[in-house]
């Protein structure tokens, strides 16, 4: 189904205002992208369309308003820079008539009518999304406007965004010259469009039902950057809430609800977030903190040195299958690694395997059962049926965590192993 509605998009970025906010938080405060100016309103016929002119100002835009027409263009749906009432109403009357005799089976409600925005150095972008069937959503940003089909200047890319990626994207564009002052034209706010693309990627990662969106033209200007046209295709079939979330994407996002602060016992403060591919040397410290025995407990084989390929399966990881909870404490003014439990599904998402490295300061305080805690937990939220776990036979401790956890505990000695199962409530 296709909403053609103009503020459709900026009504579903207010619906995923709480959802962002793990990146808004990251962000100075917002800027004013100019959404009251590219406000519309409808108008069923001549003289409600007059009125509405009015009352945004001259000069304005009239747009064909149906939801079955997406490219109002392409109907003669579009009339701009209209001066005054007489221009309104022949504007109507053209635009509506044409989309009638073109698409005899669309419900033309009338136009919108829109204030005429008017720059002299702005640039048209679009900014799009498309499900593909493998692939999941896929964006793209290019030059925009009427001929963004014919110079067919783009780059796509797989939701969602971070700020290198979306930079990246933009300065692969032939156009991208345009934007950054090219010949004495002066140079566009290129942060805040970096911003706009990372928002657009969070939004399409939050909301699977969307089977295809475009902003077009998106007008960026050396001061503002205001969306004067959207269209928005929806997949009813997707609105009910998957299972799991983000599924529908091909990378999953960083998975920032995971982030708390708790406390020990001892009433030590612990930062609990899931791992990043920056953690690399913080993982790798871990590691050279950390005793033999402990290092044997965890990995069952010894290792001189992590090296970078080791320290990049552990750190870099599927989201959509496989999480690493970080234990940070505050030394010295930083933060300092302590622990690391490790929770990696099968491709089915039934069971996982679970581990946990508590670097030795920090082992016999809680810190392990806490982990584990949490674990299974996340574990039952993703909808797994059963954890499995495995330590070494004089592993007392994580033995004593599993058993107090409800794990089945079964002693292989031959293998001088103990493997442990946690049952999960459907």
């Amino acid at each position: 189904e296709a909403a053609a509605a103009d503020g459709f998009l900026h009504r579903l970025v207010d619906r995923q205002a709480d959802d962002v906010e793990h990146f808004v938080a990251q962000q100075a405060p917002t800027q004013h992208h100019g959404t009251d100016r590219a406000r519309f309103d409808t108008a069923a016929t001549e003289d409600e369309a007059v009125i509405v002119a009015r009352e945004v100002g001259y000069p304005v835009v009239l747009k064909v308003f149906s939801p079955q027409i997406t490219h109002k263009t392409d109907v003669g749906g579009v009339a701009l820079n209209l001066t005054d009432d007489q221009q309104v109403r022949h504007a109507f009357s053209q635009i509506v008539d044409s989309a009638r005799r073109l698409r005899p089976d669309a419900d033309i409600q009338g136009v919108t009518v829109q204030r005429m925005m008017v720059a002299v150095h702005g640039v048209e972008l679009i900014l799009g999304v498309k499900r593909d069937p493998v692939f999941g959503p896929v964006m793209m940003v290019g030059f925009g406007g009427i001929a963004a089909e014919v110079f067919q200047d783009r780059a796509l890319e797989l939701p969602p965004l971070n700020e290198r990626l979306a930079r990246r994207m933009l300065e692969s564009l032939r156009s991208w010259p345009l934007l950054t002052g090219y010949r004495g034209r002066p140079v566009v706010n290129v942060d805040q469009l970096v911003e706009i693309l990372m928002r657009f990627s969070y939004l399409v990662a939050h909301l699977p039902e969307i089977r295809e969106a475009d902003i077009n033209p998106l007008l960026v200007t050396p001061t503002e950057i205001v969306a004067l046209d959207a269209r928005v295709v929806i997949d009813r079939e997707m609105l009910p809430a998957p299972t799991r979330p983000h599924a529908h994407l091909a990378i999953s996002p960083y998975p920032e609800e995971y982030t708390e602060t708790v406390g020990l016992t001892d009433g030590t403060q612990i930062h609990l977030r899931a791992i990043k591919p920056e953690d690399e040397p913080a993982w790798k410290d871990l590691l050279r903190r950390s005793s033999t025995e402990s290092l044997w407990k965890r990995f069952r084989y010894l290792f001189k040195e992590a090296t970078h390929e080791m320290a990049s399966r552990f750190c870099f990881i599927d989201y959509d299958r496989e999480l690493a909870l970080c234990a940070e404490v505050v030394q010295d003014g930083k933060p300092l690694l302590i622990a690391v439990a490790r929770l990696v599904a099968d491709p089915d998402h039934e069971s996982a395997d679970y581990g946990v490295l508590v670097a030795d300061e920090f082992q016999h305080r809680g810190l392990g059962r806490l982990l584990t805690q949490k674990c299974v937990e996340i574990g039952g939220r993703w909808g797994l049926k059963q954890i499995h776990g495995e330590t070494t036979t004089d592993n007392l401790s994580m033995i004593r965590i599993f058993r107090e956890m409800g794990f089945e505990v079964e002693f292989r000695a031959a293998m001088q192993a103990v493997l442990a199962r946690l049952k999960l409530s459907p």
